[in-house]
């Protein structure tokens, strides 16, 4: 029986997981302009009634539609606004959702309706749903480094497209009545958003990205890549990679440098340590069994490599992380 190629890209974004889902729904009236800061992991936005524009910083306004997907991969530093050129009247989110948040970021949903000086009755408002997967341990072995700050699904082009917002706006909807076991509703729904999000933008045609070529692009770094992420446990080496890739192993190494922005040992490296966060914050996981999954040879080995990734040791990851 034919099976079939391996699921590459599976293997690639195994790793994209949430701690928790934040979710927020607002209702926004023109003329409206909010900058966020940043976010600790993956935003994802969309909005029904009127369109609105969206700004990272430092880069160029893009008008966003009804039910166009946005996503900010790492929770880049951005604008959203009802016009192209908000001018002087940005409000800082924090202001706003600090006046609406209840309790520790993520503890309830967010929902609030905004109207500026001037804001018009008459005019149909932004309803912007919006979902912040939370990713305490996010690093280049979570998330794929070659993605741009932004990414816009347009609902008219793909027929995905239509279906993820659909299946956002429900979500947030229903994460609004908190009803037992929303947290991981929200959370789970994320990951699988998240997934498909990230998966039609890498399988989009790269004069389709404005020439940003993907790990996809390339077959023998995709299956290297792979082949860490099926096997993280097994003590890789260049050459063992590049075989993989069937490449030399000083064109793999120019190759994946290019493609990923990091060598492929430091790309195993983080993987490796998203692995080992995830896994320390499920119950009774157990460190030396943690580090064993993770390649290391000795437990000890294990937490100084995880202290001086994150900045805690392993044990004290484990009890931050099974807080209340």
């Amino acid at each position: 029986m034919n099976l079939g190629p391996p699921d590459v890209l599976s293997r690639i974004l195994s790793a994209c997981k949430a701690e928790r889902a934040v979710t927020a729904s607002f209702r926004l009236h023109a003329p409206w302009a909010l900058h966020s800061a940043g976010t600790e992991g993956a935003l994802i936005r969309m909005c029904t009634g009127a369109g609105y524009w969206i700004c990272t910083d430092g880069g160029t306004p893009v008008e966003i539609g009804p039910r166009d997907i946005v996503m900010l991969p790492r929770g880049t530093p951005h604008t959203v606004s009802s016009t192209r050129d908000p001018g002087d009247g940005v409000v800082p989110f924090a202001d706003l959702l600090k006046a609406h948040m209840t309790g520790r970021h993520g503890d309830h949903p967010i929902e609030l309706t905004y109207c500026a000086d001037g804001s018009s009755a008459d005019a149909p408002p932004t309803q912007l749903f919006s979902l912040h997967l939370w990713m305490p341990a996010l690093d280049v072995g979570a998330i794929p480094a070659e993605l741009p700050p932004l990414i816009v699904l347009r609902a008219g082009e793909r027929p995905l497209a239509h279906t993820l917002a659909n299946t956002m706006e429900l979500l947030v909807q229903d994460s609004l009545s908190q009803r037992p076991g929303w947290q991981l509703s929200a959370a789970r729904m994320g990951d699988l958003l998240l997934v498909h999000i990230l998966g039609e933008h890498l399988r989009k045609p790269v004069d389709r990205r404005q020439h940003m070529p993907n790990v996809l692009d390339d077959p023998g770094i995709a299956r290297a890549v792979a082949a860490m992420h099926e096997a993280p446990q097994r003590d890789w080496s260049i050459a063992q990679l590049a075989a993989v890739a069937y490449l030399s192993r000083t064109v793999f190494a120019e190759r994946f440098g290019a493609l990923l922005g990091v060598p492929p040992m430091q790309y195993l490296r983080a993987f490796r340590m998203n692995l080992a966060a995830e896994r320390l914050r499920q119950p009774r996981a157990r460190v030396a069994e943690v580090a064993e999954a993770a390649g290391y040879a000795s437990e000890k080995a294990f937490s100084r490599a995880f202290q001086r990734w994150i900045g805690v040791s392993p044990t004290q990851y484990q009890r931050d992380a099974s807080a209340p």
